[in-house]
């Protein structure tokens, strides 16, 4: 789907959509937990309906009711998993990277399968870690069949590749017949998604042990159903509300922890530096345009607002660098190149770096064609940036939104967005 887009301010209030994040990790914990737990959330995304899909072959009764703004996942878990399943994560690399362990904890034999860019993402540390302790993986890439059921022992695996990684055997481990160590040979990065993962766990009864070397899991322990749980406010797609708000008028978003575990919370801070005005009360973050300059600041722990907060930087005065950001390259795109192409499609002086992006601001961003590259990240900053246009914006392949925000367009015309899909031919 081909969208034009007329450049207008946007300005209002809006619900940031549940944490994918979080609300990945409830549906896998209560997967695990013998007995029926309800999870609650905004937003069936193509990403989430993966896990479920994926769960449901591993044995999770999952029944889904409610609709847009109210969902309700009632999860009863606990059930045998099937020797041969079929496991579907599409295109998303949370569920591929965390189900992997998981499933291999559970059966002796599954098949982990993916779609498009997922497909050229590497697995070969996760599945090195793995053959250190009794399953086999037939290739680093998907599709992966794995052999023989995981057995608890030392892990040994890099910290600086994917915290999904981690996250993954953390929920894994607990359910061995002894007790397991994570051993991390590099620091690892993303730390916030991996608390993010134990603070699931110890909802759910899991207790693990933080070490210098990394995490100590006991065997033998118990996932225990939780009645009700709510998914919490999504720091990483409000960021685009909270950019947009930097660049044109005005804007609120509602329902964000201030105490939120996750690290985006950090683009407040970076906004803040570049010079926006930020107000914050219990549940609401109201951000406006003011006079913006450029800064340099290192983005490790929050990739996923890296692209958003280029978008914002290209309208300050001055040069701007950011580093930190090697792993865009394996996202659903490169999100280091497409981030330029983007910004550079619309007039913006943007260059690639090894790890970022340097950045020479200008005062605005001319009419231009962009191509999403079936990136949900890159079209909803190619939207957020089309309001300081000098003219339209044709957005290809706006339909990839839907991977993690498919009411993305909905509330970008709540929020004053004027566009309409067009038609080909």
């Amino acid at each position: 789907m081909d969208i034009q887009i007329r450049p207008t301010k946007l300005s209002g209030s809006i619900r940031a959509i549940s944490s994918k994040s979080d609300v990945h990790r409830l549906l896998m914990a209560a997967a695990l937990a013998k007995g029926t737990s309800r999870i609650h959330f905004t937003t069936l995304s193509d990403d989430i309906s993966a896990t479920i899909g994926a769960l449901r072959a591993m044995g999770a009764v999952i029944t889904v009711t409610g609709a847009d703004g109210d969902f309700t996942a009632a999860v009863q878990g606990g059930n045998p998993m099937p020797s041969g399943a079929l496991l579907d994560a599409n295109e998303c690399g949370t569920t591929a990277r965390l189900l992997l362990p998981i499933a291999a904890a559970r059966t002796d034999s599954f098949t982990l399968t993916g779609k498009n860019g997922l497909c050229k993402r590497p697995f070969v540390d996760l599945c090195d870690a793995m053959a250190q302790n009794g399953t086999t993986c037939s290739d680093t890439h998907l599709p992966i069949t794995a052999s023989g059921r995981l057995q608890n022992g030392i892990f040994t695996i890099r910290g600086d590749v994917s915290s999904q990684y981690i996250s993954g055997l953390l929920f894994a481990l607990p359910l061995l017949d002894g007790d397991s160590e994570i051993r991390l040979t590099t620091p690892a990065v993303s730390v916030g998604y991996i608390d993010m993962t134990l603070h699931t766990l110890r909802a759910f009864g899991i207790e693990v042990e933080k070490r210098a070397s990394g995490y100590f899991v006991k065997g033998n322990q118990t996932y225990i159903p939780v009645a009700e749980s709510f998914a919490e406010g999504d720091w990483s797609n409000a960021t685009f509300w909270l950019c947009a708000g930097a660049i044109g008028d005005r804007l609120t978003v509602r329902g964000l922890r201030l105490d939120s575990l996750q690290k985006d919370r950090m683009v407040l801070d970076i906004l803040e530096q570049a010079g926006a005005k930020i107000t914050r009360t219990e549940n609401e973050i109201t951000i406006e345009h003011a006079s913006l300059h450029g800064i340099d600041f290192n983005g490790e722990d929050i990739p996923d607002a890296l692209p958003a907060l280029a978008t914002v930087l290209a309208l300050a005065d001055g040069e701007s660098h950011i580093s930190g950001g090697a792993r865009l390259r394996i996202k659903e795109s490169d999100r280091i190149a497409t981030t330029v192409a983007m910004l550079t499609a619309l007039g913006a002086d943007v260059t690639a770096t090894d790890d970022g992006f340097a950045i020479r601001g200008a005062k605005h961003f001319t009419a231009g064609e962009v191509d999403a590259a079936n990136d949900h990240r890159i079209a909803m900053c190619a939207s957020v940036a089309s309001q300081c246009a000098g003219g339209d914006v044709l957005l290809r392949g706006a339909e990839c939104v839907n991977k993690s925000y498919p009411t993305f367009f909905d509330d970008f015309r709540k929020l004053g967005g004027n566009c309409s899909a067009i038609t080909n031919g």
